[in-house]
C-alpha cells in the first residue's frame, strides 16, 4: 500500500516516552522487552491491529492472532500470503473493498468501511475497518496501521431498528388515521405528522409541521375552546387522554375526529412528546345524526314527529305558566286525503303530503313548530304568545296569532298541487285550543284542538274551529268568523256618518264616519260584535283600507254636489302599527283629490299611550302630511299628561260616560271642566261625545267645550242624509233632537 501523498507523522519521541518508552538496559534487552510490551497490547485488544507494508510487493509486517476469530485465518496465513485477507471476504462486497482501498493507496487518505467476511464454516462476519498512513519524520511513508472491529450485532441490531422502523413507517403511513408527534413547547410545534393528513384535510405534513398554530386555526368554532383545554390538560397530566372535536378541511368539509394521546416524558418524568392517532370518525357521527334525527323527526316530510311535538310542547307550557304567556296547538288534517292515495296511489300520496308539509311551514312563522304524527295529520305549536291583546309592536295576542296562522294556511292552499303530473286542489280543517283559557296541559289541549278539528270538518271543507266550552258559543263564533271573512273578501260595508256640531252656533262642521255590516235581512251587525273579531283575525287592516277609500269616493262625490266638510275616522291599534301607515292613508287621500288638512285620523287614550315613544312619531309623521289628530274616549286610559302636552293632537274627544247627566252629576261636571280646561292649555279643541239632551249640551256650553256629537243633534246616518242636513242654515233644537 504505497503512497507518495499524504501520511501520518510520527513523533520519534512519541516511541521513547510514555507508553512506549524503551525500558532500560542494554539494547538487545530493551528490544526484547518493547516486543514483549507490544506483542502484549496487540495480542489482547479486543479487535485485530495490523501493521502492512506500503508497497503491495512487500509482505505483511504484523497483525494480532485475534484474526482467527475475526477473519477465520491463521496469524501464519495472514501474514504470509496477501491475498488471504481478500478471500475471506464476502463476494458481493468485494468489488467495493478493493475499489476503496485502492483508493487509500492512491491518495494516501485514511481506509474506512464496512464489509462482510465469510469463515470457513460458512457464516458471515461484519467488519469495521479503519487504517491510517504512518510516515516518518520526513514525511516518508513507513507503513498503514490498520484495526478491524467485529460489528456483526451492532449491523444486526440497526438492520432490525431500519426493518423495524420501515414497517412500523409503513404502518402508520397506511392506517385510516392521522398519527402525529407533538412536542410538549409553549408553541405546541409538531415534531411528526403522517401523510394521511393530506387526503382528510387538505393539508401537507410540512404545512402542518411549519405552522404550529394551524391545529387550532382549523378547529370547528363550536369544540375550540374544549378541545383546547382538553389537550392542555393531559399533556399536563401526564396520562393518556381521549377528546373528540371537529377540523374544518382546506376545501370547507368539516371532519370529525376521536384523538387517542399519550404522554412520553424525559428521564426527570417531564412531558416531553405528546404522541397521537386521530382517527376520522365523521361517518359514524353522522350515522348517530341520523338516528337521533330519526328518533325525533318524519323519515317522510323531515318534519318533527309526535315524540318532539309533545315534549317541546311540555316545555312551552312550562315557560307560559311561568311567565304568564299563552300557547296554541293547531291540529291540521287534510280534507278527502284517501281519495288522493285510492285514485292515485300512495307513492302520489306521499308526494302531496312532502308538498304540503312545505306548504304548512312556509305559511307558519319561523319561531312555530310544525310537526307530522303520521298519516295526513300535521300538529302546530304556537309558543310564547302575549296574553295582552292589542299590545302595540309586541307579539300577536293569543286568538290573533291563531286565527293569523289558520288563514295563512287557507291562503298558501288557494294554490293547486302538481303531482305526478295531475293538478290538485287541497283543503285541510284546522281545530285550534288554547292554553290558558281551554286547557292547563298538554293531553287535554291536543284533545281540544283534535275535536275542535272534527267540528270543523263536520262544517265543511277547509275551515277552522276554534275550541269553545260552550258549542253554541263554538259554532256562533264559526259562523260569524266565517260570514267576516266573506265579508272583508267581498266588502259588504257601508259607512254611516254622524255630524260634528259647533255648539255654540249649533252648524254642522264635519262628520264622523262609522263602519256598518250590514244583514242580509236588512238589518246591521253591531260594531262591537265584528270589530274586536276582526281585530282577533287579523282583518281590521283590510276593514280599514276599505274605509279610507270608501271615505275619500264619498267627498268626492260631496264635492261635487257643492259640500266640502272635515271628516274623521277611527284608527284601530293594529292599524297604527302597521308599516308606513302614513303612506297607506295620505296616498288615496291624495289620489282622489282630498285635502289631507280636512281629514282627522282618530285613535283612542289607551291606543296613544301604549309604547308612547313609539307612538309620538307615528303621530308626528300623520301630522306633518296634513293630518289632523284626534284622541277618542279621552279620560277612559292611564294618559301620561307629560306625554300628552307634546303629542301633536288637535282634538281631544271627551267620552260620554263624562257627558252622561252632565248637568246633574257634579262629579262629571267638574272632570269635563278640567278636561276643557286641560284641552285649551295644551292648544287642543275639545269635543264631547255623546251628547243625548238639551241639558247635557247647555251645560257643555257653559263649560267651555266647543263642539260636539251625538243622538240629539243626529244619530249616525247614510251618506245622502248629510247633504240634507247641511243644506238646513243651522240645527234647531227641538225636542228629541235637531235632526230627528
Amino acid at each position: 500500500m504505497t503512497s507518495e501523498t499524504e501520511a501520518t507523522h510520527v513523533d520519534p519521541s512519541s516511541t521513547r516516552e510514555g507508553f512506549f518508552e524503551p525500558p532500560s538496559g542494554d539494547m538487545d534487552e530493551r528490544l526484547r522487552a518493547l516486543e514483549l510490551r507490544y506483542r502484549g497490547i496487540i495480542d489482547q485488544l479486543p479487535a485485530v491491529l495490523y501493521v502492512d507494508s506500503t508497497a503491495d510487493s512487500d509482505p505483511m509486517i504484523d497483525v494480532s492472532p485475534t484474526v482467527i476469530d475475526l477473519l477465520g485465518i491463521t496469524r501464519e496465513e495472514f501474514l504470509s500470503r496477501p491475498n488471504a485477507w481478500a478471500e475471506t471476504i464476502h463476494p458481493e462486497d468485494l468489488d467495493r473493498v478493493i475499489a476503496e482501498s485502492e483508493r487509500s493507496n492512491r491518495t494516501g487518505e485514511p481506509f474506512r468501511l464496512e464489509y462482510r467476511v465469510v469463515h470457513p464454516d460458512g457464516h458471515t462476519v461484519w467488519v469495521r475497518e479503519d487504517a491510517v498512513l504512518i510516515a516518518d519524520e520526513e514525511g516518508k511513508p513507513l507503513h498503514w496501521l490498520g484495526l478491524m472491529l467485529d460489528v456483526t450485532e451492532l449491523i444486526r441490531t440497526q438492520t432490525e431498528l431500519h426493518e423495524a422502523k420501515t414497517k412500523y413507517g409503513a404502518l402508520v403511513e397506511q392506517i385510516p388515521a392521522i398519527v402525529y408527534v407533538d412536542v410538549a413547547d409553549e408553541n405546541m410545534s409538531t415534531k411528526y405528522v403522517s401523510p394521511q393528513i393530506e387526503q382528510t384535510l387538505g393539508y401537507t405534513p410540512q404545512e402542518y409541521i411549519d405552522d404550529p398554530q394551524l391545529w387550532e386555526h382549523i378547529l370547528h368554532p363550536d369544540d375550540r375552546e374544549e378541545a383546547m383545554a382538553t389537550y392542555l390538560r393531559g399533556r399536563e397530566s401526564g396520562g393518556p387522554f381521549v377528546f373528540e372535536y371537529r377540523l374544518l378541511a382546506r376545501n370547507g368539509r368539516t371532519v370529525w375526529f376521536r384523538d387517542s394521546a399519550i404522554v412520553l416524558t424525559d428521564s426527570h418524568g417531564r412531558a416531553e412528546y405528546i404522541q397521537g392517532v386521530m382517527l376520522d370518525i365523521t361517518d359514524g357521527k353522522l350515522a348517530e345524526e341520523r338516528i337521533a334525527f330519526l328518533a325525533y323527526h318524519d323519515r317522510l316530510t323531515g318534519l318533527p314527529n309526535r315524540t318532539m311535538f309533545d315534549e317541546l310542547l311540555g316545555l312551552s307550557l312550562a315557560r307560559a305558566k311561568r311567565h304568564e304567556l299563552g300557547v296554541v296547538v293547531v291540529t291540521v288534517d287534510l280534507d278527502d286525503f284517501k281519495l288522493v292515495n285510492d285514485s292515485l296511489g300512495h307513492e302520489a300520496g306521499d308526494l302531496l303530503l312532502v308538498q304540503f308539509a312545505q306548504r304548512l311551514s312556509d305559511a307558519t312563522r319561523e319561531t312555530d313548530l310544525v310537526a307530522r304524527p303520521g298519516g295526513d295529520e300535521f300538529l302546530l305549536l304556537l309558543a310564547d304568545l302575549d296574553r295582552n291583546p292589542g299590545s302595540p309592536g309586541g307579539h300577536e295576542s293569543v286568538s290573533v296569532a291563531a286565527e293569523s296562522v289558520a288563514l295563512r294556511i287557507q291562503e298558501a292552499l288557494r294554490t293547486p298541487f302538481t303531482v305526478g303530473g295531475t293538478e290538485l286542489y287541497v283543503t285541510a280543517s284546522l281545530g285550534i285550543s288554547q292554553f290558558p283559557e281551554d286547557a292547563s296541559d298538554s293531553p287535554t289541549l291536543l284533545k281540544n284542538a283534535e275535536t275542535a278539528m272534527f267540528r270543523s270538518k263536520r262544517s265543511g271543507p277547509g275551515g277552522y274551529v276554534l275550541h269553545a266550552k260552550d258549542d253554541a258559543d263554538s259554532i256562533l263564533r264559526l259562523s260569524l268568523s266565517t260570514r267576516l271573512r266573506r265579508a272583508v273578501e267581498q266588502e259588504q260595508w257601508m259607512l254611516h256618518y254622524q255630524p260634528l256640531i259647533d255648539l255654540m252656533s249649533a252648524e254642522m262642521i264635519g262628520v264622523e264616519a262609522l263602519i256598518r255590516w250590514p244583514e242580509p235581512s236588512g238589518g246591521l251587525v253591531q260594531p262591537g260584535d265584528f270589530i274586536p273579531l276582526a281585530e282577533e283575525m287579523g282583518l281590521i287592516e283590510a276593514i280599514g283600507a276599505w274605509v279610507i277609500d270608501e271615505v275619500c269616493r264619498q267627498d268626492r262625490i260631496w264635492r261635487e254636489q257643492g259640500l266640502e266638510l272635515n271628516v274623521s275616522f277611527n284608527l284601530s291599534p293594529r292599524q297604527l302599527w302597521q308599516d308606513d301607515i302614513a303612506d297607506r292613508i295620505v296616498t288615496p287621500i291624495l289620489g282622489s283629490g282630498m285635502d289631507p288638512t280636512r281629514v282627522t285620523v282618530e285613535i283612542t287614550e289607551s291606543t296613544a299611550m301604549t309604547n308612547p315613544d313609539r307612538t309620538l312619531g307615528i303621530l308626528h309623521e300623520l301630522h306633518a302630511r296634513g293630518l289632523k289628530l284626534a284622541i277618542d274616549d279621552f279620560g277612559t286610559g292611564y294618559s301620561s299628561l307629560a306625554r300628552l302636552r307634546y303629542m301633536p293632537v288637535d282634538i281631544l274627544k271627551i267620552d260620554r260616560s263624562f257627558v252622561r247627566e252632565l248637568d246633574r252629576d257634579e262629579q262629571n261636571a267638574s272632570m269635563v271642566s278640567a278636561m276643557v280646561a286641560l284641552a285649551s292649555n295644551l292648544g287642543m279643541t275639545p269635543l264631547a261625545e255623546g251628547i243625548e239632551t238639551d241639558a247635557e249640551w247647555r251645560a257643555l256650553v257653559e263649560r267651555g267645550c266647543t263642539r260636539g256629537q251625538g243622538f240629539f243633534f243626529s244619530r249616525p246616518v247614510p251618506a245622502g242624509e248629510i247633504v240634507a242636513i247641511h243644506r238646513r242654515a243651522a240645527l234647531h233644537v227641538v225636542e228629541g233632537g235637531a235632526a230627528g
